[in-house]
């Protein structure tokens, strides 16, 4: 067996492990094989149609998604750890996908706000975690986010197989959860966690959270974020207002390229000092963190400020900067996993099936940019007959 062969190998060895039963395990390697090569949509019918499967196989790829009992969380910690231990990671990285739904029976399905729009569509949202390496961010997690009508309508949620505990909760509540999770692995990279939290409704809140699981962060926030300046500080000014009256007198330049532009030097000041969090009864420890506090202004001035909070304070801004290409990093891996590995679909409906195809996409979009082994997948046999819900 070749190299990227024998990499492959131990790829799905290693991350399908958690699957107990073999059948499982061979149905994961085929939706893996067809959601790399496929052509179109990423749907059990769709992969069957390509050369390397028989049409029979569309009902067993479509039952080992939608009605195989088997865990994903298991799966994705292994995806998790395979990253990690086969790149030099930067920083965890949360971002949002958007998935456009017609009809109102999609699990999550929901009216929601386009930001870029300015319209209201139906879709599903989901929040997204990554690994940020030098050269890529690698998906590896996912939570599916729920409205108040999803917690109203107890018999949408039975026929979704929506768990309990899974309600509507702010989008903060979604990024702690995986801090949470990354938290409780010690095998997992204590990298920092960059993270767009500008409208945020409770950043203070979610900073806190991070900071009693010491994670360094990054995070960009408003220019009306509370703060407060100094070590013996009692008044909240924002971050705006903090910066505008007490910056520093030079401001430090960074070389920045958007896609397909030049470099651009971009001027960013920061305030002299640390500062603080308000802090509240509950959360003693949270609140005693302190952040340097970073601006960022357009050079042709037609556009606002951008203001970023970091607990990096012994790092200088250039490095602590850098981190923040993870943000440009996840959005063209979220474009890729949209448009070659079919995070958009999904078309069943229920919760499990949803957390299952995107644990496989997650797997794929892996496999592909760290093996590339595609002739390896390719040549792999599939099972002849579908998994049933006991076997399965």
């Amino acid at each position: 067996m070749s190299d990227g062969g024998s990499r492959t190998q131990e790829f799905l060895e290693e991350v399908f492990e958690p699957l107990h039963r073999a059948e499982q395990r061979r149905w994961a390697r085929a939706y893996l094989q067809g959601l790399i090569h496929a052509s179109g949509r990423k749907t059990p019918r769709g992969m069957a149609r390509t050369e390397l499967m028989p049409p029979a196989t569309a009902h067993g790829l479509h039952q080992f998604i939608n009605a195989s009992p088997w865990d994903w969380e298991p799966v994705r910690r292994r995806l998790a750890l395979w990253v990690a231990a086969n790149t030099t990671p930067r920083a965890w990285v949360v971002a949002e996908l958007t998935i456009p739904k017609r009809g109102v029976h999609s699990v999550g399905v929901h009216r929601r706000l386009n930001a870029a729009t300015g319209r209201f569509i139906n879709c599903q949202q989901a929040v997204g975690l990554f690994l940020s390496t030098d050269a890529h961010c690698f998906p590896v997690g996912w939570s599916l986010v729920l409205d108040d009508a999803w917690d109203r309508d107890r018999q949408r949620r039975r026929r979704a197989r929506i768990p309990e505990a899974e309600t509507a909760r702010p989008m903060s509540s979604y990024i702690f959860d995986h801090a949470a999770a990354v938290a409780a692995q010690p095998r997992l990279p204590r990298v920092p966690w960059v993270l767009d939290l500008a409208r945020c409704e409770d950043a203070g809140g979610l900073l806190a959270g991070l900071a009693r699981h010491r994670f360094d962060v990054v995070c960009e926030v408003g220019p009306a974020q509370p703060v407060l300046a100094g070590h013996h500080a009692s008044s909240v000014t924002t971050a705006g207002r903090l910066l505008e009256m007490r910056r520093t007198r030079r401001p430090y330049t960074a070389e920045r390229q958007a896609a397909g532009s030049l470099p651009r030097t971009v001027p960013i000041r920061a305030y002299a000092g640390t500062v603080r969090l308000p802090r509240h009864d509950t959360d003693r420890e949270g609140g005693s963190q302190r952040y340097r506090l970073l601006e960022l202004r357009d050079p042709d001035g037609r556009q606002p400020a951008r203001y970023w909070i970091t607990s990096l304070t012994d790092r200088c801004v250039e490095e602590t900067m850098a981190l923040v290409c993870s943000r440009a990093a996840v959005r063209t891996a979220v474009t890729t996993l949209r448009e070659q590995f079919g995070a958009l679909d999904f078309a069943g409906r229920s919760f499990p099936g949803w957390h299952h195809h995107m644990t496989m996409v997650s797997a794929a979009y892996v496999h592909q940019h760290l093996h590339g082994a595609a002739r390896s997948l390719a040549m792999s046999p599939v099972p002849h007959a579908a998994p049933t819900r006991a076997a399965g």
